[in-house]
């Protein structure tokens, strides 16, 4: 039993040896090739090339912001003649409505505009007529449209709108204002072309088949028109302007 414990006891003392001089070769010989070839690695991890720096300039991208008033104020025109959003005035609205009178203005900035000799000009003096925004002729601001309230109806109907003052325009208080307004828009029927249809065919129900009217239209057809009396009586409505488009429009 003893003399086979032997060879095991043998084989570890040989792996014990090996063991020592492989670990004895790496120290002495292997390991300068492994230093070698790691010192370059090592070398381009830590040199970190050429440095760059970047300076930058405090408010350098604020110059370039341009307010979004510029756009509508014409360079270097007349001050009296810019628009309301390029300036601002002192308004009173204590002034007398509808008499003539004369505000101080300043001119925004980024604006630049001349007086009537040509010379640049800050503060100047504008004349209006006193009155608020809401109260300036229809011809003076813009208002929004609506296209589904009825046009023709018996009271005539009507809608809720924003209204903007022209920019030429110099009025009191807000620009922007809501309004009531009477429904006033065409789908592009032609009152002429309605009338001339009603006169002519106004017996096979053409009037109103132009009109959008096609449960009439059908009802004038297979009627021949109501025996005459019923195309009469469309020639004296649409003529008077009475009967109009099925979707509630205007004539052209």
């Amino acid at each position: 039993m003893a003399a086979a414990a032997v060879p095991p006891r043998g084989i570890r003392r040989l792996c014990r040896v090996l063991l020592f001089l492989s670990q004895f070769y790496i120290l002495s010989g292997g390991g300068s090739l492994n230093l070698e070839h790691s010192q370059p690695l090592a070398q381009a991890v830590k040199d970190p090339g050429p440095t760059r720096t970047f300076t930058v300039i405090p408010g350098a991208a604020e110059s370039t912001d341009i307010p979004p008033y510029v756009m509508k104020c014409p360079s270097n025109g007349l001050c009296s003649r810019l628009p309301a959003d390029c300036i601002e005035c002192r308004t009173n609205y204590s002034c007398v409505y509808g008499k003539p009178v004369t505000f101080d203005c300043t001119v925004k900035p980024s604006v630049t505009c001349v007086d009537q000799d040509f010379k640049s000009q800050k503060n100047f003096a504008i004349n209006m007529t006193c009155r608020f925004c809401w109260q300036l002729p229809e011809s003076d601001y813009e208002c929004t449209n609506n296209t589904s309230c009825m046009t023709v109806s018996c009271p005539r109907q009507r809608y809720h709108a924003n209204c903007t003052v022209r920019d030429h325009i110099h009025c009191l208080g807000n620009r922007t204002f809501p309004k009531m307004l009477y429904c006033n828009w065409t789908g592009g029927y032609k009152w002429s072309t309605a009338l001339a249809l009603s006169i002519t065919l106004g017996g096979f129900g053409a009037d109103r088949f132009y009109l959008g009217q096609w449960r009439e239209g059908l009802g004038k057809l297979f009627s021949f028109g109501g025996l005459g009396i019923w195309t009469l009586i469309d020639v004296l409505l649409i003529g008077v302007g009475y009967v109009g488009p099925a979707d509630g429009s205007l004539y052209i």
